[in-house]
Protein backbone atom coordinates (compact mmCIF):
# COMPACT_ATOMS: atom_id res chain seq x y z
CA UNK A 1 0.00 0.00 0.00
CA UNK A 2 1.41 3.39 -1.05
CA UNK A 3 0.45 6.66 0.63
CA UNK A 4 -1.18 9.05 -1.80
CA UNK A 5 -1.31 12.81 -2.07
CA UNK A 6 -4.39 14.49 -0.59
CA UNK A 7 -6.67 11.74 -1.84
CA UNK A 8 -10.27 12.86 -1.94
CA UNK A 9 -13.32 10.79 -2.70
CA UNK A 10 -15.23 13.49 -4.60
CA UNK A 11 -13.96 16.35 -6.75
CA UNK A 12 -16.82 18.70 -5.95
CA UNK A 13 -18.82 19.79 -2.92
CA UNK A 14 -22.47 18.82 -2.98
CA UNK A 15 -25.58 18.01 -0.97
CA UNK A 16 -28.10 15.99 -2.96
CA UNK A 17 -31.02 17.68 -1.17
CA UNK A 18 -29.96 21.00 -2.69
CA UNK A 19 -29.50 19.77 -6.26
CA UNK A 20 -31.96 18.99 -9.06
CA UNK A 21 -32.42 15.24 -9.58
CA UNK A 22 -33.14 13.14 -12.65
CA UNK A 23 -34.12 9.48 -12.44
CA UNK A 24 -33.50 6.66 -14.90
CA UNK A 25 -33.35 2.90 -14.84
CA UNK A 26 -30.04 2.71 -16.70
CA UNK A 27 -27.49 5.50 -17.01
CA UNK A 28 -24.87 5.30 -19.78
CA UNK A 29 -21.82 7.59 -19.60
CA UNK A 30 -20.21 8.14 -23.00
CA UNK A 31 -21.37 8.31 -26.63
CA UNK A 32 -18.79 6.27 -28.53
CA UNK A 33 -19.55 2.93 -30.12
CA UNK A 34 -19.68 1.09 -26.78
CA UNK A 35 -21.90 3.65 -25.04
CA UNK A 36 -24.35 4.00 -27.93
CA UNK A 37 -24.65 0.25 -28.42
CA UNK A 38 -25.13 -0.26 -24.68
CA UNK A 39 -27.83 2.42 -24.50
CA UNK A 40 -29.75 0.97 -27.45
CA UNK A 41 -29.68 -2.51 -25.92
CA UNK A 42 -30.57 -1.32 -22.40
CA UNK A 43 -33.63 0.57 -23.69
CA UNK A 44 -35.35 -2.80 -24.18
CA UNK A 45 -35.55 -3.14 -20.40
CA UNK A 46 -36.37 0.32 -19.08
CA UNK A 47 -35.66 4.02 -19.27
CA UNK A 48 -32.15 4.99 -20.40
CA UNK A 49 -30.28 8.26 -20.09
CA UNK A 50 -27.08 8.61 -22.14
CA UNK A 51 -24.82 11.39 -20.88
CA UNK A 52 -21.88 12.79 -22.84
CA UNK A 53 -19.59 15.70 -21.99
CA UNK A 54 -19.52 17.02 -25.56
CA UNK A 55 -21.78 16.49 -28.53
CA UNK A 56 -23.09 12.98 -29.06
CA UNK A 57 -20.96 12.54 -32.18
CA UNK A 58 -17.74 13.73 -30.53
CA UNK A 59 -15.88 10.55 -29.59
CA UNK A 60 -12.83 8.45 -30.40
CA UNK A 61 -15.15 6.23 -32.43
CA UNK A 62 -15.94 9.01 -34.88
CA UNK A 63 -12.20 9.51 -35.51
CA UNK A 64 -11.50 5.86 -36.34
CA UNK A 65 -10.40 5.40 -39.94
CA UNK A 66 -9.26 1.92 -40.82
CA UNK A 67 -12.25 -0.27 -40.09
CA UNK A 68 -13.68 -3.00 -37.93
CA UNK A 69 -12.28 -6.53 -37.89
CA UNK A 70 -14.71 -9.42 -38.34
CA UNK A 71 -14.84 -12.76 -40.13
CA UNK A 72 -17.25 -12.05 -42.98
CA UNK A 73 -16.33 -14.57 -45.69
CA UNK A 74 -15.94 -18.37 -45.89
CA UNK A 75 -12.21 -18.23 -46.63
CA UNK A 76 -11.56 -16.79 -43.17
CA UNK A 77 -12.33 -18.30 -39.76
CA UNK A 78 -13.10 -17.17 -36.22
CA UNK A 79 -10.34 -19.51 -35.03
CA UNK A 80 -7.83 -17.60 -37.17
CA UNK A 81 -9.06 -14.24 -35.87
CA UNK A 82 -8.85 -15.60 -32.33
CA UNK A 83 -5.29 -16.81 -32.75
CA UNK A 84 -4.19 -13.56 -34.40
CA UNK A 85 -5.57 -11.59 -31.44
CA UNK A 86 -3.92 -13.85 -28.87
CA UNK A 87 -0.56 -13.75 -30.68
CA UNK A 88 -0.48 -9.96 -30.89
CA UNK A 89 -1.66 -9.70 -27.24
CA UNK A 90 1.69 -11.17 -26.06
CA UNK A 91 0.45 -13.46 -23.29
CA UNK A 92 -1.99 -11.12 -21.51
CA UNK A 93 -5.24 -11.75 -23.39
CA UNK A 94 -8.26 -13.42 -21.82
CA UNK A 95 -9.06 -16.20 -24.28
CA UNK A 96 -12.73 -16.37 -23.28
CA UNK A 97 -13.22 -12.64 -23.87
CA UNK A 98 -11.43 -12.81 -27.24
CA UNK A 99 -13.48 -15.82 -28.31
CA UNK A 100 -16.67 -13.92 -27.54
CA UNK A 101 -15.90 -10.85 -29.65
CA UNK A 102 -14.67 -12.79 -32.68
CA UNK A 103 -17.72 -15.10 -32.63
CA UNK A 104 -20.34 -12.43 -31.96
CA UNK A 105 -18.68 -9.76 -34.11
CA UNK A 106 -20.03 -10.81 -37.52
CA UNK A 107 -23.58 -10.68 -36.19
CA UNK A 108 -23.00 -7.16 -34.88
CA UNK A 109 -21.73 -6.08 -38.31
CA UNK A 110 -24.84 -7.48 -39.98
CA UNK A 111 -26.93 -5.68 -37.37
CA UNK A 112 -25.24 -2.37 -38.26
CA UNK A 113 -26.00 -2.99 -41.93
CA UNK A 114 -29.66 -3.59 -41.05
CA UNK A 115 -29.59 -0.29 -39.18
CA UNK A 116 -28.41 1.56 -42.26
CA UNK A 117 -24.62 1.56 -42.00
CA UNK A 118 -23.13 1.57 -45.50
CA UNK A 119 -19.87 -0.32 -45.82
CA UNK A 120 -17.69 -0.41 -48.91
CA UNK A 121 -18.60 -3.17 -51.36
CA UNK A 122 -17.78 -4.56 -54.75
CA UNK A 123 -21.15 -5.63 -56.08
CA UNK A 124 -22.89 -7.52 -53.26
CA UNK A 125 -19.69 -8.45 -51.47
CA UNK A 126 -18.05 -6.46 -48.70
CA UNK A 127 -14.60 -5.12 -49.53
CA UNK A 128 -12.26 -6.46 -46.87
CA UNK A 129 -8.91 -4.85 -46.10
CA UNK A 130 -5.73 -6.28 -44.58
CA UNK A 131 -4.01 -4.72 -41.57
CA UNK A 132 -1.00 -5.49 -39.39
CA UNK A 133 -1.15 -8.69 -37.34
CA UNK A 134 -4.06 -10.19 -39.30
CA UNK A 135 -3.52 -13.41 -41.23
CA UNK A 136 -6.38 -12.69 -43.65
CA UNK A 137 -8.23 -9.69 -45.10
CA UNK A 138 -11.10 -9.10 -42.65
CA UNK A 139 -11.25 -5.34 -42.16
CA UNK A 140 -14.73 -4.02 -42.98
CA UNK A 141 -14.54 -0.33 -43.90
CA UNK A 142 -16.77 2.53 -44.95
CA UNK A 143 -16.28 5.55 -47.21
CA UNK A 144 -12.72 4.39 -47.73
CA UNK A 145 -11.25 5.73 -44.50
CA UNK A 146 -14.22 6.98 -42.44
CA UNK A 147 -15.47 3.76 -40.85
CA UNK A 148 -15.77 5.15 -37.34
CA UNK A 149 -17.85 8.08 -38.51
CA UNK A 150 -20.22 5.80 -40.45
CA UNK A 151 -20.70 3.48 -37.46
CA UNK A 152 -21.17 6.40 -35.11
CA UNK A 153 -23.73 8.04 -37.39
CA UNK A 154 -25.68 4.78 -37.78
CA UNK A 155 -25.84 4.19 -34.02
CA UNK A 156 -26.80 7.80 -33.33
CA UNK A 157 -29.65 7.57 -35.86
CA UNK A 158 -30.97 4.47 -34.13
CA UNK A 159 -30.52 5.94 -30.66
CA UNK A 160 -32.40 9.14 -31.51
CA UNK A 161 -35.53 7.22 -32.54
CA UNK A 162 -35.36 4.58 -29.79
CA UNK A 163 -38.14 4.68 -27.24
CA UNK A 164 -37.19 5.21 -23.60
CA UNK A 165 -33.74 6.53 -24.59
CA UNK A 166 -32.78 10.15 -23.93
CA UNK A 167 -29.46 11.72 -24.91
CA UNK A 168 -28.10 14.48 -22.67
CA UNK A 169 -25.24 16.40 -24.32
CA UNK A 170 -22.67 18.91 -22.98
CA UNK A 171 -22.96 17.36 -19.54
CA UNK A 172 -19.77 16.61 -17.61
CA UNK A 173 -19.94 13.68 -15.20
CA UNK A 174 -17.83 14.71 -12.22
CA UNK A 175 -18.09 11.61 -10.05
CA UNK A 176 -19.84 8.33 -9.48
CA UNK A 177 -21.88 8.33 -6.29
CA UNK A 178 -22.35 5.29 -4.14
CA UNK A 179 -24.43 4.28 -1.14
CA UNK A 180 -24.46 1.08 0.88
CA UNK A 181 -21.64 -0.36 -1.19
CA UNK A 182 -23.16 0.13 -4.65
CA UNK A 183 -23.20 2.71 -7.43
CA UNK A 184 -26.47 4.67 -7.35
CA UNK A 185 -25.77 7.39 -9.94
CA UNK A 186 -23.54 10.36 -10.69
CA UNK A 187 -22.92 14.01 -9.92
CA UNK A 188 -22.88 16.06 -13.13
CA UNK A 189 -22.28 19.61 -14.26
CA UNK A 190 -23.99 21.28 -17.21
CA UNK A 191 -22.97 24.74 -18.36
CA UNK A 192 -26.63 25.85 -18.46
CA UNK A 193 -28.10 23.91 -15.53
CA UNK A 194 -25.16 23.70 -13.13
CA UNK A 195 -24.77 20.67 -10.85
CA UNK A 196 -27.32 17.88 -11.02
CA UNK A 197 -27.71 14.38 -9.61
CA UNK A 198 -28.63 11.56 -11.97
CA UNK A 199 -29.98 8.60 -10.00
CA UNK A 200 -29.87 5.21 -11.70
CA UNK A 201 -30.58 1.60 -10.83
CA UNK A 202 -27.61 0.59 -12.98
CA UNK A 203 -24.77 2.64 -14.47
CA UNK A 204 -22.61 1.82 -17.50
CA UNK A 205 -19.20 3.45 -17.85
CA UNK A 206 -18.26 3.91 -21.53
CA UNK A 207 -16.15 7.05 -21.34
CA UNK A 208 -13.40 6.07 -23.78
CA UNK A 209 -9.67 6.56 -23.47
CA UNK A 210 -7.07 9.09 -22.35
CA UNK A 211 -4.85 9.96 -25.31
CA UNK A 212 -4.79 13.60 -24.26
CA UNK A 213 -2.32 12.65 -21.53
CA UNK A 214 0.30 12.64 -24.29
CA UNK A 215 1.69 15.54 -26.29
CA UNK A 216 1.47 13.44 -29.45
CA UNK A 217 -1.91 11.76 -29.87
CA UNK A 218 -4.54 10.83 -32.42
CA UNK A 219 -7.32 11.34 -29.86
CA UNK A 220 -9.72 14.31 -29.75
CA UNK A 221 -9.68 16.79 -26.87
CA UNK A 222 -12.38 14.90 -24.96
CA UNK A 223 -10.11 11.89 -24.28
CA UNK A 224 -8.89 12.88 -20.82
CA UNK A 225 -9.43 9.63 -18.88
CA UNK A 226 -12.43 10.89 -16.90
CA UNK A 227 -14.00 7.45 -16.55
CA UNK A 228 -10.78 5.84 -15.37
CA UNK A 229 -10.33 8.59 -12.78
CA UNK A 230 -13.87 8.60 -11.41
CA UNK A 231 -13.80 4.79 -11.11
CA UNK A 232 -10.46 5.02 -9.29
CA UNK A 233 -11.87 7.53 -6.79
CA UNK A 234 -14.82 5.22 -6.19
CA UNK A 235 -12.46 2.41 -5.20
CA UNK A 236 -13.01 0.37 -8.35
CA UNK A 237 -10.13 -1.88 -9.48
CA UNK A 238 -8.20 -0.90 -12.64
CA UNK A 239 -5.83 -3.12 -14.60
CA UNK A 240 -3.00 -2.89 -17.16
CA UNK A 241 -2.76 0.90 -16.86
CA UNK A 242 0.79 0.73 -18.22
CA UNK A 243 -0.50 -0.62 -21.54
CA UNK A 244 -0.95 2.26 -24.00
CA UNK A 245 -0.90 1.59 -27.72
CA UNK A 246 0.94 4.04 -29.95
CA UNK A 247 -0.15 4.23 -33.55
CA UNK A 248 2.94 4.09 -35.78
CA UNK A 249 1.80 6.50 -38.47
CA UNK A 250 0.34 9.92 -37.80
CA UNK A 251 0.88 12.81 -40.16
CA UNK A 252 3.84 14.88 -39.00
CA UNK A 253 3.71 18.55 -39.91
CA UNK A 254 5.55 20.82 -37.49
CA UNK A 255 3.09 23.02 -35.63
CA UNK A 256 0.02 20.99 -36.57
CA UNK A 257 -1.84 18.52 -34.37
CA UNK A 258 -1.28 14.85 -35.16
CA UNK A 259 -3.73 13.27 -37.60
CA UNK A 260 -4.09 9.54 -38.09
CA UNK A 261 -2.81 7.88 -41.24
CA UNK A 262 -4.68 4.59 -41.13
CA UNK A 263 -2.89 1.27 -40.86
CA UNK A 264 -4.99 0.28 -43.85
CA UNK A 265 -2.64 2.44 -45.95
CA UNK A 266 0.17 -0.01 -45.17
CA UNK A 267 -2.24 -2.87 -45.75
CA UNK A 268 -2.88 -1.35 -49.18
CA UNK A 269 0.83 -1.65 -49.97
CA UNK A 270 2.51 1.53 -48.72
CA UNK A 271 6.16 1.32 -47.67
CA UNK A 272 7.82 2.94 -44.66
CA UNK A 273 11.03 4.65 -45.73
CA UNK A 274 13.58 7.11 -44.37
CA UNK A 275 14.46 10.46 -45.94
CA UNK A 276 16.77 8.77 -48.45
CA UNK A 277 14.01 6.40 -49.56
CA UNK A 278 15.41 3.31 -47.81
CA UNK A 279 12.71 0.85 -46.79
CA UNK A 280 13.62 -0.23 -43.26
CA UNK A 281 10.79 -2.38 -41.82
CA UNK A 282 12.03 -5.69 -43.34
CA UNK A 283 15.04 -5.32 -41.03
CA UNK A 284 12.78 -5.35 -37.95
CA UNK A 285 10.10 -7.97 -38.64
CA UNK A 286 9.27 -10.64 -41.26
CA UNK A 287 5.89 -8.96 -41.84
CA UNK A 288 7.62 -5.62 -42.52
CA UNK A 289 5.04 -2.81 -42.62
CA UNK A 290 2.31 -5.21 -41.48
CA UNK A 291 4.07 -6.15 -38.25
CA UNK A 292 2.15 -5.49 -35.00
CA UNK A 293 1.82 -1.83 -34.08
CA UNK A 294 4.25 -1.92 -31.16
CA UNK A 295 6.98 -3.30 -33.44
CA UNK A 296 6.41 -0.69 -36.13
CA UNK A 297 6.26 2.19 -33.63
CA UNK A 298 9.55 1.22 -32.01
CA UNK A 299 11.19 0.72 -35.40
CA UNK A 300 10.21 4.23 -36.50
CA UNK A 301 11.43 5.65 -33.20
CA UNK A 302 14.74 3.79 -33.54
CA UNK A 303 15.29 5.06 -37.08
CA UNK A 304 14.44 8.63 -36.05
CA UNK A 305 16.99 8.47 -33.22
CA UNK A 306 19.62 6.82 -35.39
CA UNK A 307 19.30 9.44 -38.12
CA UNK A 308 18.49 12.40 -35.84
CA UNK A 309 15.28 12.82 -37.83
CA UNK A 310 11.92 14.28 -36.81
CA UNK A 311 9.93 11.72 -38.81
CA UNK A 312 9.96 8.83 -41.25
CA UNK A 313 7.83 8.60 -44.41
CA UNK A 314 5.04 6.57 -45.96
CA UNK A 315 5.67 6.05 -49.65
CA UNK A 316 2.61 5.31 -51.80
CA UNK A 317 4.03 6.55 -55.09
CA UNK A 318 4.51 3.03 -56.44
CA UNK A 319 0.79 2.28 -56.03
CA UNK A 320 -2.06 3.00 -58.42
CA UNK A 321 -2.69 6.56 -57.23
CA UNK A 322 -6.23 6.82 -58.55
CA UNK A 323 -7.17 3.67 -56.64
CA UNK A 324 -5.39 5.05 -53.58
CA UNK A 325 -7.32 8.31 -53.73
CA UNK A 326 -10.58 6.44 -54.07
CA UNK A 327 -9.76 4.06 -51.19
CA UNK A 328 -8.49 6.83 -48.89
CA UNK A 329 -10.32 10.05 -49.79
CA UNK A 330 -10.06 11.55 -46.31
CA UNK A 331 -6.32 10.91 -46.01
CA UNK A 332 -5.78 12.27 -49.52
CA UNK A 333 -7.65 15.48 -48.62
CA UNK A 334 -5.70 15.78 -45.37
CA UNK A 335 -2.39 15.57 -47.22
CA UNK A 336 -3.54 18.11 -49.80
CA UNK A 337 -4.33 20.57 -47.00
CA UNK A 338 -0.59 20.58 -46.22
CA UNK A 339 0.48 20.66 -49.89
CA UNK A 340 1.47 17.00 -49.89
CA UNK A 341 0.72 15.39 -53.25
CA UNK A 342 0.49 11.62 -52.68
CA UNK A 343 1.40 11.02 -56.32
CA UNK A 344 4.77 12.76 -56.09
CA UNK A 345 5.51 13.27 -52.39
CA UNK A 346 6.17 10.94 -49.50
CA UNK A 347 3.93 11.37 -46.44
CA UNK A 348 5.85 12.38 -43.26
CA UNK A 349 4.79 10.26 -40.29
CA UNK A 350 5.70 9.51 -36.69
CA UNK A 351 4.04 7.56 -33.84
CA UNK A 352 1.46 9.01 -31.44
CA UNK A 353 -0.58 7.77 -28.48
CA UNK A 354 -3.67 6.10 -29.88
CA UNK A 355 -5.49 3.63 -27.63
CA UNK A 356 -5.72 2.92 -23.89
CA UNK A 357 -5.61 -0.84 -23.39
CA UNK A 358 -5.82 -0.64 -19.61
CA UNK A 359 -8.96 0.31 -17.74
CA UNK A 360 -11.64 -0.69 -15.27
CA UNK A 361 -11.49 -4.39 -14.49
CA UNK A 362 -14.59 -6.20 -15.75
CA UNK A 363 -15.63 -9.84 -15.83
CA UNK A 364 -16.93 -11.60 -18.92
CA UNK A 365 -20.34 -9.98 -18.40
CA UNK A 366 -18.84 -6.44 -18.02
CA UNK A 367 -19.42 -6.21 -14.25
CA UNK A 368 -16.95 -4.08 -12.31
CA UNK A 369 -15.87 -4.56 -8.70
CA UNK A 370 -18.55 -2.03 -7.62
CA UNK A 371 -22.12 -3.43 -7.65
CA UNK A 372 -24.41 -1.44 -9.91
CA UNK A 373 -21.54 -0.33 -12.15
CA UNK A 374 -20.69 -1.86 -15.53
CA UNK A 375 -17.99 -0.85 -18.01
CA UNK A 376 -17.30 -1.43 -21.70
CA UNK A 377 -15.19 -0.14 -24.57
CA UNK A 378 -11.91 1.69 -24.12
CA UNK A 379 -12.69 2.59 -20.50
CA UNK A 380 -12.74 -1.10 -19.56
CA UNK A 381 -10.09 -3.79 -19.26
CA UNK A 382 -11.98 -6.73 -20.73
CA UNK A 383 -8.90 -8.85 -21.42
CA UNK A 384 -9.44 -8.76 -25.18
CA UNK A 385 -6.32 -6.78 -26.13
CA UNK A 386 -3.70 -8.12 -23.73
CA UNK A 387 -0.43 -6.23 -24.07
CA UNK A 388 -1.06 -5.00 -27.62
CA UNK A 389 -4.36 -4.47 -29.45
CA UNK A 390 -4.80 -6.15 -32.81
CA UNK A 391 -5.68 -3.55 -35.44
CA UNK A 392 -9.42 -2.80 -35.84
CA UNK A 393 -10.45 -4.92 -32.84
CA UNK A 394 -11.44 -1.83 -30.85
CA UNK A 395 -14.69 -1.00 -32.66
CA UNK A 396 -15.50 -4.71 -32.58
CA UNK A 397 -15.02 -4.88 -28.81
CA UNK A 398 -17.17 -1.77 -28.34
CA UNK A 399 -20.03 -3.25 -30.36
CA UNK A 400 -19.95 -6.68 -28.75
CA UNK A 401 -19.37 -5.74 -25.13
CA UNK A 402 -21.53 -2.63 -25.44
CA UNK A 403 -24.45 -4.92 -26.24
CA UNK A 404 -23.46 -7.26 -23.39
CA UNK A 405 -23.30 -4.38 -20.90
CA UNK A 406 -26.62 -2.95 -22.07
CA UNK A 407 -28.40 -6.28 -21.81
CA UNK A 408 -26.98 -7.21 -18.41
CA UNK A 409 -27.49 -3.77 -16.87
CA UNK A 410 -31.00 -3.67 -18.33
CA UNK A 411 -31.92 -7.05 -16.90
CA UNK A 412 -30.50 -6.10 -13.52
CA UNK A 413 -32.46 -2.83 -13.48
CA UNK A 414 -35.68 -4.58 -14.53
CA UNK A 415 -35.32 -7.08 -11.69
CA UNK A 416 -35.30 -4.34 -9.04
CA UNK A 417 -38.73 -3.94 -7.45
CA UNK A 418 -38.18 -1.04 -5.05
CA UNK A 419 -38.98 2.51 -6.24
CA UNK A 420 -35.97 4.55 -7.31
CA UNK A 421 -35.47 7.36 -4.83
CA UNK A 422 -32.70 9.72 -3.66
CA UNK A 423 -30.24 8.65 -0.99
CA UNK A 424 -29.19 11.20 1.65
CA UNK A 425 -25.67 12.03 0.56
CA UNK A 426 -23.30 14.97 0.74
CA UNK A 427 -19.66 15.78 0.16
CA UNK A 428 -17.93 18.23 2.43
CA UNK A 429 -14.94 19.39 0.42
CA UNK A 430 -13.04 22.29 1.93
CA UNK A 431 -11.25 24.86 -0.17
CA UNK A 432 -7.47 24.62 0.16
CA UNK A 433 -5.23 27.53 1.14
CA UNK A 434 -2.22 25.90 -0.50
CA UNK A 435 -0.57 27.69 -3.43
CA UNK A 436 -2.36 27.29 -6.76
CA UNK A 437 -0.44 26.16 -9.83
CA UNK A 438 -1.23 27.34 -13.34
CA UNK A 439 -3.58 24.71 -14.78
CA UNK A 440 -2.68 25.31 -18.42
CA UNK A 441 1.02 25.05 -17.66
CA UNK A 442 0.57 21.83 -15.66
CA UNK A 443 -1.64 20.41 -18.41
CA UNK A 444 0.96 21.05 -21.12
CA UNK A 445 3.88 19.98 -18.94
CA UNK A 446 2.14 16.75 -17.99
CA UNK A 447 1.57 15.83 -21.64
CA UNK A 448 5.23 16.48 -22.47
CA UNK A 449 6.40 14.51 -19.42
CA UNK A 450 4.23 11.52 -20.29
CA UNK A 451 5.41 11.53 -23.91
CA UNK A 452 9.05 11.72 -22.84
CA UNK A 453 9.02 9.24 -19.93
CA UNK A 454 5.94 7.00 -20.26
CA UNK A 455 5.91 6.79 -24.04
CA UNK A 456 7.05 4.21 -26.54
CA UNK A 457 10.21 3.36 -24.58
CA UNK A 458 10.51 3.61 -20.80
CA UNK A 459 13.12 3.12 -18.10
CA UNK A 460 13.05 2.76 -14.33
CA UNK A 461 14.81 6.04 -13.47
CA UNK A 462 12.57 8.06 -15.79
CA UNK A 463 9.44 6.41 -14.42
CA UNK A 464 10.55 7.21 -10.87
CA UNK A 465 11.11 10.81 -11.95
CA UNK A 466 7.64 10.88 -13.52
CA UNK A 467 5.92 9.61 -10.38
CA UNK A 468 7.75 12.23 -8.28
CA UNK A 469 6.85 15.12 -10.60
CA UNK A 470 3.20 14.11 -10.93
CA UNK A 471 2.95 13.65 -7.16
CA UNK A 472 4.21 17.20 -6.71
CA UNK A 473 1.60 18.59 -9.11
CA UNK A 474 -1.09 16.49 -7.43
CA UNK A 475 -0.23 17.94 -4.05
CA UNK A 476 -1.14 21.41 -5.28
CA UNK A 477 -4.03 20.57 -7.63
CA UNK A 478 -5.91 17.57 -6.26
CA UNK A 479 -6.56 19.47 -3.05
CA UNK A 480 -8.35 22.30 -4.87
CA UNK A 481 -12.07 22.75 -5.38
CA UNK A 482 -12.87 23.60 -8.99
CA UNK A 483 -16.13 24.61 -10.60
CA UNK A 484 -15.30 24.05 -14.24
CA UNK A 485 -14.45 21.34 -16.74
CA UNK A 486 -10.81 22.39 -17.18
CA UNK A 487 -10.10 21.97 -13.49
CA UNK A 488 -11.78 18.57 -13.22
CA UNK A 489 -10.16 17.29 -16.39
CA UNK A 490 -6.72 18.32 -15.14
CA UNK A 491 -7.35 16.54 -11.84
CA UNK A 492 -8.49 13.43 -13.71
CA UNK A 493 -5.48 13.49 -16.02
CA UNK A 494 -3.06 13.77 -13.10
CA UNK A 495 -4.69 10.84 -11.29
CA UNK A 496 -4.66 8.61 -14.36
CA UNK A 497 -1.10 9.59 -15.30
CA UNK A 498 0.08 8.67 -11.81
CA UNK A 499 -1.55 5.24 -12.10
CA UNK A 500 -0.01 4.69 -15.53
CA UNK A 501 3.52 5.63 -14.46
CA UNK A 502 3.28 3.61 -11.23
CA UNK A 503 2.02 0.55 -13.10
CA UNK A 504 4.76 0.89 -15.73
CA UNK A 505 7.37 1.05 -12.97
CA UNK A 506 5.96 -2.12 -11.40
CA UNK A 507 6.11 -4.18 -14.63
CA UNK A 508 9.82 -4.98 -14.83
CA UNK A 509 9.87 -6.48 -18.31
CA UNK A 510 9.14 -5.57 -21.92
CA UNK A 511 5.89 -6.94 -23.31
CA UNK A 512 3.80 -5.68 -26.22
CA UNK A 513 3.35 -1.92 -26.05
CA UNK A 514 5.24 -1.73 -22.73
CA UNK A 515 8.95 -1.49 -23.52
CA UNK A 516 11.53 -1.02 -20.73
CA UNK A 517 15.10 -0.28 -21.81
CA UNK A 518 16.32 -1.55 -18.42
CA UNK A 519 14.26 -4.76 -18.74
CA UNK A 520 14.36 -5.41 -22.49
CA UNK A 521 13.23 -9.06 -22.37
CA UNK A 522 9.78 -10.54 -21.77
CA UNK A 523 9.61 -12.44 -18.49
CA UNK A 524 7.70 -15.75 -19.00
CA UNK A 525 6.88 -15.77 -15.29
CA UNK A 526 4.66 -12.74 -15.93
CA UNK A 527 2.53 -14.41 -18.61
CA UNK A 528 -1.12 -13.81 -17.70
CA UNK A 529 0.00 -11.58 -14.82
CA UNK A 530 -1.63 -8.15 -14.65
CA UNK A 531 -0.81 -5.02 -12.66
CA UNK A 532 -3.97 -4.10 -10.73
CA UNK A 533 -4.36 -0.77 -8.93
CA UNK A 534 -7.11 0.20 -6.53
CA UNK A 535 -7.72 2.88 -3.93
CA UNK A 536 -8.21 1.43 -0.48
CA UNK A 537 -8.54 3.59 2.60
CA UNK A 538 -7.01 6.55 0.78
CA UNK A 539 -3.98 4.57 -0.32
CA UNK A 540 -2.84 3.08 -3.59
CA UNK A 541 -2.99 -0.70 -3.45
CA UNK A 542 -0.89 -2.15 -6.29
CA UNK A 543 -0.75 -5.88 -6.85
CA UNK A 544 0.20 -8.38 -9.55
CA UNK A 545 -2.48 -10.96 -10.19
Amino acid sequence: MTELYNTRRYLTKFDVHRLPSLFTDILVIGSGVAGLRAAIEASRYGSVLLVTKGRVDDSNTAWAQGGIAAVMEPGDSVESHLEDTLRVGCGLCDRTAVDRIVREGPGRIRELIEWGAIFDRRGQNLLLGLEGGHSAPRIVHALGDATGREISDALIRVARVTNHLRIFEDCFVVDLIEAEGRCVGVITYHRHYGHQVFWARQTILATGGCGQLYRETTNPEIATGDGHAMAWRAGVALRDMEMVQFHPTTLYVAGASRALISEAVRGHGAHLVDKSGRRFMPEYHPDAELAPRDVVSRAILTEMARQDATCMYLDVRHLNIEKFRKRFPGITRLCEEFDIDVETDRIPVRPAAHYMIGGVVVDHETRTSLPGLWACGEAASSGVHGANRLASNSLLEGLVFGAVAGRNAGEAAASEKCPLKPVPLSSHVERSNRTMLDLSDVHNSLRSLMWRNVGIERSGPRLVETVEIISFWCRYILDKLFDDRQGWETQNMLSVAHLMATSALAREESRGVHARSDFPETNPALDNKHVVVQMRDGKLDLRME
